[in-house]
């Protein structure tokens, strides 16, 4: 009986060791092909081979020039497809602000002229409808100057701040593109912990953090 146990002991302590073996042997033969794999380009990463892509030096100024091309195109070349339309909708309020106090600014202006020209026709002269009294308008020659003043100040920061966000688009299209190549590899790591540690002369222990960065 006590042969028959140790007969089955022993055997089973050798499947064991034999499974151990074969796992080890697999084990190793695969991170031998992951690190083939990985030189030439290849990662992989919860079974699933991915490969890597590789780093285009000239996709930033590519995504700028098409920007600078047309507003929203370099987001489109980077993939950030949910830009555009902010894109668009700010350069758009941009353009929409400036057409309309431009607009004020050529009436106010029209009628100004008009008015130092000795025309009583103009849209502001009556705008209660009570009549065309000449002498007597109802917005007067200094109010009609310093409202083309005005308009004429806001359309021009219009302009500024419309030309603002044109460039603005191409920055972030840049510096979007350099960002989507920025080395991300699951390679780099960096853990942070706490240690402890005896000191071999007094056996009293150390505290401290230890940093461990991964290549």
């Amino acid at each position: 009986m006590n042969k028959s146990l140790c007969s089955l002991l022993f055997f089973f302590l050798l499947i064991l060791s034999t499974s151990a073996q074969e796992e080890q042997k697999d084990s190793t033969t695969v991170d031998s092909v992951q690190t083939d794999l990985k030189k030439k380009g290849v990662v992989v990463k919860e079974g699933k081979i991915k490969k890597r892509e590789e780093i285009n030096p000239l996709a930033p100024s590519k995504a700028a020039f098409y920007s600078a091309i047309l507003p929203g195109l370099g987001q489109i070349y980077n993939k950030r497809y949910w830009k555009v339309p902010l894109v668009y909708a700010a350069i758009g309020t941009g353009v929409y602000v400036y057409q309309v106090n431009d607009d004020f600014y050529d009436r106010f202006r029209t009628a100004f002229k008009r008015r130092k020209a000795g025309f009583f026709d103009d849209e502001f002269y009556d705008i209660n409808n009570s009549g065309v009294v000449p002498g007597s308008p109802d917005l007067s020659d200094a109010a009609l100057q310093d409202a083309q003043e005005r308009y004429q100040r806001d359309r021009d920061l219009a302009l500024v701040v419309t030309i603002g966000l044109y460039a603005l688009n191409i920055i972030d299209a840049n510096v979007d593109a350099h960002l989507r190549q920025f080395n991300v590899d699951d390679n780099l790591s960096m853990d942070f912990k706490p240690y402890l540690e005896y000191n071999p002369i007094n056996a009293n222990p150390n505290y401290g953090m230890a940093l461990t960065i991964k290549f």
